[in-house]
Formats: structure tokens, C-alpha cells, sequence
């Protein structure tokens, strides 16, 4: 008897809940055999219509650790260009599915492929059958609400700045990864040291505002996780601030993070960036923030 070979396609942006029950679904099929992923990069939309690209969940590196987190043994990455973009279904089921000789396809029932999505999971059935290579199951989309779960609905959680939403699709808080630079310091000169994270480029983050969330140490074995404040924005209460997230550690002054790479997991949002007349004014409201964040966080 062959060992089974799985292969299940997607762009698997943020690997949410969605993605996450077809991939399950996938492992056990699997079962002793191979579980192969197949995604694209850069994301389609930024080659057939580059002015409506979407600001991504996940870099590709946290994509394809988010997959082998999930059971998948190997992560396939089809560059997607205007060549790819032109194939008609039969020859993407050709150059991509056939050399990894799969035994079974697993993708959502709505997945389309080929120029101009012209095919289906009825067409790639159809294409199994006519060479006897491969089955394929369509997967019912989750949901949790009779809509089904994606990455968009995902996306524009995260750009109104409803992280609590983001999470319960996700399956997990929303995370920004980066590494800490040094800003102006006005945070340590108040008494809130913060560790700050550019905006990455083409990737999302939670509209401006303050938030309630953790703060993770990547660059250290323990990967030790601490509560945080969090700000998203340029700072109104100053000028000439670049928008950025900024993390000040509950009860912390004396974390030295400069040059090390952090994730930043947002839970709640606290509020909306205010510009305050002054420094105290804007003091008096962190302590509040940071009270409130203590309390959401670790229950007083």
C-alpha cells in the first residue's frame, strides 16, 4: 500500500481558523504520510491587480511556521508571477500539483485556480479522474457566525482596530513582529521606557490607538512574554513622529531591547490616539491606560 500524499492549496494568509480546520482535516488523512502545503508569494493580487494588493496577516517566514505549527511537513512556495497568473488550469495541475505525486488534494469548496480563476474544485476532480493520480476533497469553510472565516474579514478587523475580533478568527491574538530601534526616548524621560517597531511595509496593523497586549522576546531561548501598554501611531500629542507600535512593559524600566527582534500580540483596545495639550496631561492619561491594560490583562 502507497503512503499517502496530501497537498492542500491556499495563500493561508494569517493561517486562521479557516485554514487551520482544512488543515487538520488534511493530517488526518494524511496519517502516517506526507502533508504538503502549496502557497504564493507575492500575494496574486499584487500581479493581476497590483492597486488592490492587500496589506498581509503574516510575512511569508511566519506563514510557513505558522503551517508546520499545524501539522504540515512541507511548505511549497509558487512565486507568483504574470506567467503563473496567464496558466490555464491544466497546466498549474501540470508545473505545480503533479511532481509532488500526490495521493489526495484537499482545498476549500470555494477554491478557484488558472487564468482568470477558471477552475474549480469540480474541474481539478475531473483532471484527477482523466490521469488517475489523485482524488480531491472540497472542505466546507468554517464558520462561527454563518460567515465564513478569511482573511479579509480578518483584515479589516484588524485596520478598525478590533483586535478582540482578529483573535476570535484568528484562534489567536493578532501579532506585529519587528525589530526594536530607538525613538525619540520621550517614553523613558516620563517614566514609560517603551520598546518600538516600525510599521513593516506591505504588512497589517491595528489602526491608531492604544491597546492592551504582550510583548514576546524572540531573540531569547525562553522566548520570555511580558504584559504591555501598547501604542499604534505617530504620536499626535508631538511632531514629526513616524508611525510605529510602541510597547511599554507593565512594571518594567529596565529592559534593554534595542536590536532585538519582538512579537507584539494585541488583546484589547484600550482607545484612539488623542493629542494632549502637554506632557503631564498626556502622563495622567498613561497611567490610566496602564491601569487598565493590568486589569485586562492579568485581572487587577
Amino acid at each position: 500500500m502507497s503512503t499517502a500524499r496530501v497537498v492542500v492549496i491556499g495563500n493561508f494568509d494569517g493561517v486562521h481558523q479557516g485554514h487551520q480546520q482544512l488543515l487538520t482535516a488534511a493530517r488526518d488523512a494524511a496519517g502516517e504520510g506526507t502533508l504538503i502545503a502549496v502557497t504564493f508569494w507575492p500575494h496574486p493580487m499584487s500581479v493581476i491587480r497590483p492597486d488592490r494588493t492587500p496589506l498581509l496577516l503574516t510575512s511569508l517566514d511566519e506563514r510557513q511556521n505558522l503551517l508546520r505549527s499545524a501539522g504540515v511537513d512541507e511548505v511549497v512556495v509558487v512565486e507568483f508571477t504574470d506567467t503563473v497568473a496567464s496558466w490555464p488550469p491544466e497546466s498549474f495541475v501540470d508545473s505545480v500539483l503533479r511532481p509532488l505525486r500526490p495521493t489526495l488534494i484537499m482545498v476549500g469548496e470555494n477554491f478557484r485556480f488558472g487564468f482568470r480563476a477558471a477552475g474549480d474544485v469540480s474541474l481539478l476532480t475531473r483532471l484527477g479522474k482523466e490521469s488517475g493520480s489523485f482524488e480531491v476533497e472540497g472542505v466546507s469553510l468554517y464558520s462561527a457566525d454563518n460567515r465564513p472565516d478569511s482573511s479579509t474579514r480578518i483584515r479589516s478587523a484588524v485596520a478598525d482596530g478590533d483586535v478582540e475580533e482578529a483573535r476570535r478568527l484568528l484562534g489567536r491574538p493578532f501579532r506585529v513582529r519587528g525589530v526594536v530601534i530607538k525613538g525619540a526616548q520621550r517614553g523613558r524621560e516620563m517614566g514609560f521606557p517603551t520598546a518600538n517597531v516600525p510599521v513593516p511595509d506591505g504588512l497589517a496593523v491595528p489602526s491608531d490607538g492604544v491597546y492592551a497586549g504582550w510583548v514576546t522576546c524572540l531573540d531569547r531561548p525562553d522566548a520570555e512574554r511580558w504584559p504591555a501598554a501598547i501604542s499604534v501611531g505617530s504620536n499626535p500629542t508631538f511632531v514629526g513622529e513616524n508611525r510605529r507600535v510602541e510597547s511599554y512593559v507593565l512594571d518594567r524600566t529596565d529592559l534593554e531591547l534595542y536590536g532585538i527582534e519582538i512579537a507584539v500580540d494585541f488583546e484589547h483596545r484600550l482607545r484612539g490616539q488623542i493629542k494632549y495639550s502637554g506632557m503631564e496631561a498626556l502622563i495622567d492619561q498613561m497611567h490610566l491606560d496602564i491601569d487598565r491594560a493590568r486589569t485586562l490583562l492579568l485581572g487587577g
